[in-house]
């Protein structure tokens, strides 16, 4: 269902955000984001001055590469189009996002590492979109292959759905059904 119809109103710019996942040939994830800030104006960059419309303001990429744990192994930022030229001295901060695992604390995590001066506000908010499609990534090899226990003879993880969202919740009928050995409600 759309939108209700709006007001008359001028469009000003457009941002688009795009997540892509991918499994890689070495068994990890390689999650990429692109950022893009669009005016429909002209805009004055540092360096170069005035832009016309149809330049980006912004151009970004984020790409985390995970395991199956969600932990992250690598981290890399690559800023293409930037309004300052101190933007891009950010991109190496990134790295501080490896052994870190998406879950409980990730913000927290995040904003202790790449807070204020340390980051970048659109790389970081791009980190958002990239947690989730993680876990859009995993969904399915997850559930085909769940996570083996850490020790023989010990109960396997929870799946990292279970209490992400009202649709799986641990009392709900979907743990029920494709988790029933996680299942908290009534039997």
């Amino acid at each position: 269902m759309p939108l209700s119809a709006p007001v008359a109103r001028e469009h000003l710019h457009t941002r688009t955000v795009t997540v892509r996942g991918f499994r890689r040939a070495d068994g990890l994830y390689d999650l990429e984001g692109h950022l893009t800030d669009l005016p429909t104006g002209v805009y004055v960059h540092d360096e170069l001055g005035e832009q016309p419309p149809g330049t980006p303001v912004h151009g970004m990429w984020l790409r985390l590469t995970i395991d199956r744990t969600l932990e992250v192994h690598d981290a890399e930022a690559v800023i293409d189009h930037w309004p300052h030229a101190l933007c891009r001295a950010v991109e190496p901060n990134f790295k501080r996002l490896i052994g870190l695992r998406i879950g409980p604390g990730w913000r927290r995590e995040i904003r202790q590492r790449l807070g204020g001066t340390e980051g970048c506000t659109h790389l970081v908010e791009l980190l958002g979109p990239i947690a989730t499609t993680a876990y859009q990534t995993l969904f399915g090899d997850l559930r085909e292959h769940p996570v083996a226990p850490t020790e023989p003879g010990q109960p396997r993880p929870k799946p990292f759905e279970i209490d992400g969202c009202l649709s799986w919740a641990s009392d709900g009928p979907m743990v029920k059904q494709y988790y029933p050995d996680f299942y908290t409600g009534e039997r």
